[in-house]
């Protein structure tokens, strides 16, 4: 049985239902990785979207961002440099600190990546009425503020 909270309160059915249909975007997105490439895989992903978010990350700072072990982010890194994707160079206040950078190629992967996840969003999109596009949009955006919210408190209390 439901428990409702009120009519601004969380609902547990809303989030099995946004649960549910994020799947559908999940399923979307994965299709593209495997059509952009098969071999990249979604922990290299995650870690090629971190590199792009903070260009020159070091390897402790793209641990800490994908909540993995040192030597995890280093064997993932020594992948993603031999795949050509990523670059390591030397820190410019200690030659010992490594940072990360996005090479050409991955750029234009990340790129193509985008291009077709937005290409299937749109045809999903196209399919729902404007009132419910906006309505998504404005949900999403929302969600999007609140996760920020929630992730910059966590961070702080760490």
């Amino acid at each position: 049985m439901a428990v409702h909270h009120g009519p601004d309160g969380p609902d547990p059915m809303h989030a099995a239902a946004i649960d549910d249909a994020a799947q559908t975007l999940l399923v979307a997105f994965d299709i593209a990785r495997e059509q952009v490439t098969p071999r990249l895989s979604w922990p290299q992903l995650n870690a090629l979207l971190a590199v792009e978010r903070t260009e020159g990350i070091n390897l402790g700072g793209l641990a800490a961002e994908l909540k993995m072990l040192l030597s995890s982010a280093s064997r993932l890194c020594d992948r993603l440099v031999a795949s050509g994707l990523v670059e390591r160079v030397p820190g410019r206040a200690d030659r010992r600190e490594i940072a990360l950078f996005l090479t050409p190629s991955s750029r234009t992967l990340l790129g193509e990546l985008r291009a077709i996840r937005r290409r299937a969003l749109t045809d999903v999109l196209e399919r729902m009425s404007a009132s419910g596009r906006a309505a998504l949009l404005r949900g999403l955006s929302e969600f999007a503020a609140a996760s920020g919210d929630a992730r910059e408190s966590s961070a702080k209390s760490a």
